[in-house]
């Protein structure tokens, strides 16, 4: 007699689905393994697949279909933020053209500005430079029902600035005894603090450089301190070793993402994001829209009255 297949738990898998969006490890029509997200443990990745060990790429059908799933997720994810009235704080730091820009870029992509804003500062101003110094981040941090993004931060203290010279020794011991409890503040706070350290190999890098060198669209990111970080790889190790023996504290750790491989980085990285805080699929029901009214008693100007672009893509 032929054994009986196993019935699934149907509402424990609705329930799992509610709570965090991705609920198990499924493999779709390109044959890959899709994202697991553990809410309960904050535990989130991107299985490899067991065809392309070592440096073999992603295929591009698989990365586009996961990347719209994960930010479909994002999508939810920021409404239960805004429901729950949670702040949340995401720091992204990385040695230049690690690949900090292309992961907040698609996180953002379909995301609201105003839920969720991209926080990129320039370099401080003589009066901030008078000020205490992580007084010119407070502004930027998180009210109820946002999700702040870091691109840099306070952390360009314990980074460019040390390696640069451009802080004092006293300036920078100061940060290294006083970074953790101002983030110990913030989480006490109230604020959901993550910290992810994008880790690309010196030769990636250098790759990347030279990609800027020669592909017009990317000039513009390599600039004069790019050129000088060049030859300080070492300094930049060693001030990365420090801050994280300061800084990498229970109350917010450090999450390391390995991107020489640009896709799987931004994967990764988005899979684990959502899976550090537990949320909810507050998706509306389909509704169905209104019958619109008609426009009595309106009259439309006379169309040679407005300027209108030149149409030279028809």
């Amino acid at each position: 007699m032929a054994s009986k297949k196993k019935t699934e738990n149907k509402p424990e898998q609705r329930k799992k689905k509610e709570l965090g969006g991705i609920d198990a490890k499924r493999q779709g029509e390109t044959g890959f393994p899709e994202a697991t997200i553990n809410s309960d443990h904050g535990v989130a990745e991107i299985p490899s697949d067991p065809e392309c060990a070592g440096p073999k790429k992603i295929r591009k059908s698989h990365y586009e279909k996961e990347l719209f799933r994960l930010q479909v997720e994002l999508v939810k994810l920021q409404e239960w933020i805004k429901h729950k009235g949670l702040k949340v704080v995401v720091v992204f730091e990385g040695r230049d053209a690690a690949g900090k820009g292309g992961v907040i870029k698609r996180i953002t992509q379909h995301l609201n500005a105003r839920i969720c804003p991209v926080v990129a500062l320039p370099a401080p101003t003589e009066r901030e430079n008078t000020q205490w110094y992580f007084q010119r981040f407070v502004p930027y941090l998180p009210a109820a029902g946002e999700m702040v993004l870091f691109d840099r931060s306070w952390y360009n203290r314990a980074g460019v600035e040390r390696v640069m010279g451009f802080c004092t020794e006293e300036e920078y011991r100061e940060f290294l005894r006083s970074c953790p409890e101002f983030e110990r503040m913030l989480v006490r706070s109230g604020i959901i603090l993550i910290k992810y350290w994008f880790s690309v190999s010196d030769e990636e890098q250098e790759r990347r450089f030279q990609s800027r060198l020669v592909e017009p669209h990317k000039r513009w990111k390599l600039s004069p301190m790019d050129l000088e970080s060049r030859s300080r790889w070492v300094e930049y190790s060693r001030a990365k070793d420090e801050m994280f023996a300061y800084t990498d504290i229970k109350q917010a750790p450090w999450y390391v993402v390995k991107s020489d491989q640009k896709k799987e980085a931004r994967l990764n990285c988005i899979a684990h994001l959502l899976g550090r805080i537990p949320y909810e699929d507050l998706t509306p029901e389909p509704i169905e829209l209104p019958r619109r009214h008609g426009g009595e008693g309106y009259i439309r100007p006379p169309v040679t009255d407005q300027n209108f672009i030149p149409e030279i893509y028809p």
